[in-house]
C-alpha cells in the first residue's frame, strides 16, 4: 500500500478527535410545572374593571385551552385539554385532575384522557371537556358565583366544526353552567383581526390541521377555504415513527409523542432548498454543527477508583495468595507421589513373593492385594511407574526418559500356543497397536498437510516471481469469489429474518413437517399406512432438511467447502494483504476493513453522527441524533404526499390554486389584493425560514411582477385569544351573541353568523 494512501486514510480516521465536545440537549416532555392557585377575587375584579361588559374568553385549542377576561391583555390560564380520574381503593376516594395537574400524580398520569380526538380539532370526550371547563372556571375565581356563570362566553372552534360538536358544547355551556350568552369564532380569523388584517390569505397551521382561508374586507370566504390534515400533533407522531425506525434495534429510553413534539419545536426548521440540502446533510464536513443530540436519562455504572498504593497492596495480596496456593499444590502433589511410590513398592513386593508359589498361595496373595490376576498386577505396576516418572519429570525437574517402543510381540504368536492370560494380553496389544497406528497415521497426515501447504506457498511464491500479472489476477478473482460468498451469506441471513421470503417459508414448512405426527420425507414419501416407520433418513437427500432449517447456515459451493464467518473474512483479508503489497492499483479504500470502517458508513453518520459509537457506554446508547429529521418533518407541509404519504397537496399548491384558480373566477375580486397580505399564524408556522420558503415557492406560480407580501402574526400562539378578547366588546359581537333565552326558544343548533365565525 502506498504511504500517501495510508497517511490520508489515517488522517480521516483521526479527524473526529479534533471536533469539540458535542452539545447535549436534555429530553423534554410535558410535566407538572407549578400549582396555579384560583383567583379568589377574579369575579369581583371582572365586575369592577369590565364595567358590565366583561366576557370570559376561551381559546379552546386541541393542544392548549387558554382562558381569561376580555379586558386583560393576555390569558390568565393555559392548560392542556386533558383530565384524569381514578379511585384509590385504600382510601375509598375518587380523585380527579385536569390540565397540568394530571402530571403531578404518578397514578393520574396513567389515566390521562384527552378531550379532543387525536389529530383533530373536534371534541370527542365530553366528560373530559366538562372537567377542563370546571377547572378553567375554578381558576378564574368563578367558584364563588351562586347558581351559574354570570358572564357571557366567547369561545373559539375549528374551521367547519361539526354541528353535533357545537350543539353539545352549547348544551354544556347553557345547561351545566347557565351562562347568559355564548359566541363561537374561528381562532385564525381572530388572530388576523388582531394583526389589523382586512383582505388577504390567512395561512393557519396549528396543532391539529392547517387551513388556508381567503379574507375579503374582514369577511372570511369560507367556501374557498381549504384544509390540509397536518399539524403539530401529526409532526410529533411522524418524528416518533422516524426515530423508532432509525433505532429499530431497540432504544433503551422511553419514547413518547410529548417528547417528539418538543423536539419538533426546538430543533426542526424549514429548508429553503430541501432536495439540495438533503443530498448533502450527512456529509462528514460540518455534520457536527447540523445534528442535534438529545440525551435521555441513564444510570452509569459506578466504578470505584483505587489509588496506586491500594492497587499495589491488592496485587501483593494476590501474589502472596497465589504463592501459598502453589505451595499447597506442590505439597499435595508430593504427598500423592510418595503414596504412589509406596503402592509401587507394595505391588513389586507382591510380584517377588509370587515367584515359585503354587496356585493356591498365588491366589491368596492376589486376593490380599485385591488384584484379579498376574496380568492385572503387571498393568498396575507399569501404570504406577509411568505416573511416577511423569510426576518426577514435572514437579522435580528430572530429565524425561525416552519412551520405549511399545511391545507387540504376542500379535505374531498363534492363539493355540497361548494360555488365557496371554490371550488377554494379546487382545490388549492389538488395541494398543490400533491406537498406535492411528496416531502414526494422524501424525503422517499432519506432516503431509504441512508439507502440502509449504509446497503450495513455494509454488505461489514462484508464480509471483515469474508471472506477477497472472498471480495478481488470480488473487483478484479469488477475492471477488470470497466477497460473493460473504454477500450471499448475508443475503441468506436477511431472507431467513424475513418471514415472507422463500427461504423462511421453506424453513418453516420443513420444521412443521418434522414436528408433525405424520411427517413426509424430504423426497415427498408419506408415512406408510399401518406402520410406525416412515423410512426417513434412508436416502441421503433426507438429511438436507437439517441444513435448510439451520438459521444463518453458511452455504458454500459444496458441503465439504463450507466456511465460517471468520474464515471467510480472514481469507479475504489475507488476499487483500497480498494485493496491497504487490498491486499498485489496489489501495486501502478498496479493502473489506475500509468498507466496514465507521468513517465510511453513511448509516453510522445517520445514527451516531461524525464521532465513533461505544455500545458499552450507557450515555451514548441513551442518545438520539437528529439530523435529516430536522428538515424532513417540517417539509411535510410542503410535500405531504411524497414524504408522509398524505394524499393531499402541500400548502404551496393549495395557496397557488386559491390565488390563481379560485379567486380570479369570482367577479369583483383583485388577486393582487390578496397577494399583498399573506398572513401566517398558528404554532406550526413558527419554524425558521417558513415565511421565506413560502415566498420562494409561491413566486414561480404567480405572474411576473406580482406583489407578494408575507407576514407573521405578532404572537402566533396568543393572538387568537387576544383577537377574540378585542372583538368581544364590539357591536358585532353583541349582535352575534346567542343568549340563554334564544337558546331555550330556538334550541342548541341555533347559530348567528358573523364575520369571525363559521357559516350555518
Amino acid at each position: 500500500m502506498a504511504p500517501s494512501a495510508t497517511e490520508e486514510m489515517g488522517s480521516r480516521r483521526e479527524v473526529w478527535k479534533t471536533l469539540p465536545e458535542p452539545t447535549l440537549y436534555p429530553v423534554k416532555e410535558a410535566k407538572f410545572e407549578k400549582f396555579v392557585p384560583p383567583q379568589v377575587d377574579g369575579h369581583e375584579r371582572a365586575l369592577a374593571q369590565g364595567g358590565g361588559n366583561a366576557s370570559i374568553i376561551i381559546d379552546n385549542g386541541s393542544s392548549s385551552v387558554r382562558a381569561g377576561w376580555s379586558f386583560e391583555s393576555k390569558p390568565r390560564l393555559a392548560i392542556p385539554p386533558i383530565m384524569a380520574k381514578y379511585r384509590d381503593r385504600k382510601l375509598g376516594r375518587t380523585f380527579s385532575f385536569a390540565g397540568q395537574d394530571c402530571y403531578a400524580d404518578t397514578t393520574a398520569k396513567s389515566h390521562i384522557r384527552n378531550a379532543f380526538e387525536a389529530g383533530t380539532g373536534i371534541v370527542s370526550n365530553w366528560d373530559a371537556m366538562e372537567h377542563v371547563l370546571d377547572h378553567v372556571f375554578l381558576k378564574l375565581g368563578m367558584n364563588g358565583v351562586e347558581g351559574a356563570i354570570d358572564m357571557p362566553i366567547v369561545m373559539t372552534e375549528a374551521v367547519a366544526n361539526l354541528p353535533y360538536s357545537r350543539k353539545s358544547m352549547t348544551e354544556i355551556i347553557f345547561e351545566c353552567y347557565g351562562a347568559p350568552g355564548l359566541t363561537y369564532g374561528i381562532d385564525s380569523l381572530f388572530s388576523y383581526r388582531h394583526n389589523k388584517g382586512s383582505t388577504g390569505l390567512v395561512v393557519s397551521s396549528s396543532y391539529s390541521a392547517t387551513h388556508l382561508i381567503p379574507v375579503y374586507n374582514s369577511k372570511a370566504m369560507l367556501a374557498q377555504a381549504i384544509r390540509l390534515n397536518w399539524g403539530g400533533w401529526h409532526a410529533g407522531e411522524y418524528l416518533l415513527k422516524l426515530i423508532k425506525l432509525k433505532y429499530h434495534t431497540g432504544f433503551p429510553g422511553k419514547l413518547n409523542t410529548s417528547q417528539t413534539e418538543q423536539m419538533v419545536k426546538d430543533f426542526c426548521y424549514v429548508s429553503l432548498d430541501y432536495n439540495n440540502e438533503l443530498s448533502h446533510y450527512l456529509d462528514w464536513t460540518g455534520l457536527e454543527d447540523r445534528e442535534r443530540i438529545i440525551q435521555y436519562p441513564y444510570t452509569e455504572e459506578v466504578v470505584v477508583q483505587k489509588t496506586e498504593e491500594e492497587l499495589a497492596r491488592i496485587a501483593e495480596r494476590k501474589k502472596e495468595s497465589g504463592r501459598r496456593l502453589q505451595e499447597q499444590a506442590a505439597k499435595m502433589r508430593l504427598e500423592r507421589l510418595m503414596k504412589k511410590e509406596q503402592e509401587l513398592e507394595y505391588y513389586k513386593d507382591v510380584q517377588r513373593k509370587l515367584v515359585d508359589q503354587n496356585k493356591k498361595e498365588t491366589r491368596r496373595l492376589l486376593d490380599d492385594a485385591e488384584v484379579k490376576d498376574e496380568a492385572h498386577l503387571e498393568r498396575l505396576v507399569k501404570d504406577l511407574e509411568r505416573s511416577i516418572k511423569k510426576a518426577r519429570t514435572k514437579d522435580l525437574g528430572e530429565p524425561e526418559e525416552e519412551q520405549a517402543a511399545p511391545d507387540f510381540s504376542l500379535l505374531d504368536v498363534p492363539d493355540d500356543q497361548l494360555d488365557e492370560a496371554k490371550l488377554k494380553q494379546k487382545r490388549q496389544q492389538r488395541l494398543l497397536k490400533s491406537n498406535h497406528d492411528a496416531r502414526a497415521r494422524a501424525k503422517a497426515e499432519k506432516e503431509a498437510e504441512k508439507a502440502k501447504v509449504e509446497e503450495e506457498a513455494r509454488r505461489d511464491e514462484e508464480r509471483r516471481i515469474n508471472d506477477l500479472e497472472g498471480w495478481l489476477e488470480d488473487k483478484r478473482q479469488a477475492r471477488l469469489a470470497k466477497l460473493a460468498q460473504i454477500k450471499e451469506r448475508d443475503r441468506l441471513k436477511a431472507d431467513l429474518g424475513n418471514r415472507k421470503s422463500l427461504a423462511s417459508q421453506i424453513r418453516m414448512k420443513n420444521i412443521a413437517n418434522l414436528a408433525s405426527d405424520t411427517p413426509a420425507g424430504a423426497g415427498g414419501r408419506k408415512r406408510r399406512r399401518g406402520g410406525d416407520d416412515d423410512d426417513f433418513g434412508a436416502d441421503d437427500a433426507d438429511w438436507g432438511v437439517y441444513r435448510s432449517v439451520a438459521i444463518g447456515a453458511n452455504k458454500g459451493d459444496s458441503d465439504d467447502e463450507e466456511e465460517g464467518d471468520e474464515d471467510l473474512e480472514a481469507a479475504v483479508r489475507s488476499l487483500e494483504a497480498d494485493l496491497l503489497e504487490y498491486d499498485e492499483n489496489f489501495n486501502y479504500e478498496q479493502t473489506l476493513d475500509a468498507q466496514k470502517d465507521w468513517t465510511k458508513s453513511l448509516l453510522h453518520a445517520f445514527r451516531y453522527g461524525p464521532r465513533p459509537f461505544d455500545p458499552g457506554s450507557a450515555a451514548e446508547t441513551h442518545r438520539i441524533h437528529l439530523n435529516v429529521e430536522r428538515i424532513r418533518v417540517p417539509e411535510v407541509l410542503f410535500q405531504p404526499s411524497s414524504i408522509a404519504g398524505v394524499d393531499q397537496a402541500g400548502i404551496v399548491e393549495i395557496a397557488g390554486d386559491i390565488l390563481t384558480q379560485r379567486l380570479p373566477g369570482i367577479a369583483g375580486l383583485n388577486r393582487d389584493d390578496f397577494l399583498r397580505d399573506i398572513f401566517l399564524t398558528g404554532g406550526n408556522t413558527l419554524f425558521q425560514n417558513f415565511d421565506e420558503r413560502l415566498r420562494i415557492s409561491l413566486k414561480p406560480l404567480l405572474p411576473a411582477e406580482s406583489p407578494l407580501v408575507i407576514r407573521r402574526a405578532s404572537d402566533a400562539i396568543l393572538d387568537a385569544w387576544k383577537g377574540a378578547a378585542g372583538w368581544s366588546s364590539t357591536p358585532e359581537a353583541k349582535r352575534a351573541m346567542v343568549t340563554k333565552e334564544e337558546y331555550q326558544e330556538k334550541g342548541p343548533e341555533y347559530l348567528k353568523e358573523h364575520d369571525m365565525g363559521n357559516a350555518f
